[in-house]
């Protein structure tokens, strides 16, 4: 899916114009210090909300098929969140940003979902703009620091968080074949097959998004599947992981033997 760049909140941007004095950071005192020695210095802590209304999906209950108005309504929902906090970071001139993550929360009676991003926005002190995109724009990366230096070390360079996710509904089953089941283990192909879909069409979104950004992979891939909001004989399989590039700004690290003294 193909969006256009979001402009900075007005009321983001006031908040932002004090980050000249004093910085804010949601890093452990560990990340600060690996980021630090790492050549990274914290900007600010940068956010992005979208509260977004769900719009009617109807399906035959025995239809194996994907819902797209909900499987976009997620995704929309996410990315405004996601590219509000890069506008933020990207009005700081900010050179990344690292621990992202990315939340959710129902609001009112299950038809709007509120999205929440949250990452701190860093500078490369020792090169700026060597670690953004090739568009100029930040990095975003939901690493933790330590993970995210050792990355660096190992001759790689963060580009993007990208996610994918699909929202699918499962056929129901006849009354005929649930009954032949009972009292009997068996498998369920509809459920089986309708993960495989859902998953597929996920992981494949996630990576047209690396693949647009120009990274050559993506690491730290994680999943979720829920049906939080979309009823019975519904699955959501939501995937993101942070894309990553070769770099020459990085230093290939040495590996080293270690003996064990537990016998």
């Amino acid at each position: 899916m193909t969006m256009q760049p979001t402009p900075l909140d007005p009321v983001a941007s006031e908040r932002l114009s004090h980050a000249k004095t004093v910085f804010t950071s949601d890093l452990s005192i560990n990340e600060f210090a690996l980021l630090h020695g790492a050549g990274f210095e914290p900007i600010e802590l940068v956010m992005g909300v979208s509260v977004y209304h769900i719009g009617y999906q109807f399906t035959g209950i025995r239809q194996q098929s994907e819902l797209p108005v909900l499987t976009d309504a997620t995704y929309r929902a996410r990315w405004n969140a996601m590219a509000r906090m890069q506008a933020e970071a990207d009005s700081l001139g900010a050179d990344g940003v690292v621990g992202v993550r990315l939340d959710w929360r129902h609001q009112g009676e299950g038809e709007h979902l509120e999205f929440i991003a949250v990452g701190t926005a860093v500078k490369y002190t020792a090169k700026p703009g060597a670690f953004r995109r090739p568009n100029g724009q930040a990095f975003s990366s939901h690493l933790s620091g330590q993970d995210l230096c050792t990355l660096l070390r190992s001759g790689y360079a963060p580009v993007a968080f990208v996610m994918g996710n699909c929202v699918f509904h499962v056929a129901v089953q006849g009354f005929l074949k649930t009954l032949g089941q009972v009292g009997r283990n068996a498998e369920m192909p509809q459920w089986t097959q309708g993960n495989y879909q859902a998953r597929e069409l996920a992981m494949s979104r996630m990576q047209a998004e690396a693949e647009r950004d120009g990274a050559t992979g993506v690491v730290g891939v994680h999943f979720d599947i829920s049906n939080y909001a979309w009823g019975l004989h519904t699955v959501e399989f939501y995937v993101a992981g942070t894309a990553v590039r070769h770099s020459c700004e990085a230093q290939t690290i040495t590996p080293s033997f270690v003996l064990p003294m537990s016998g």
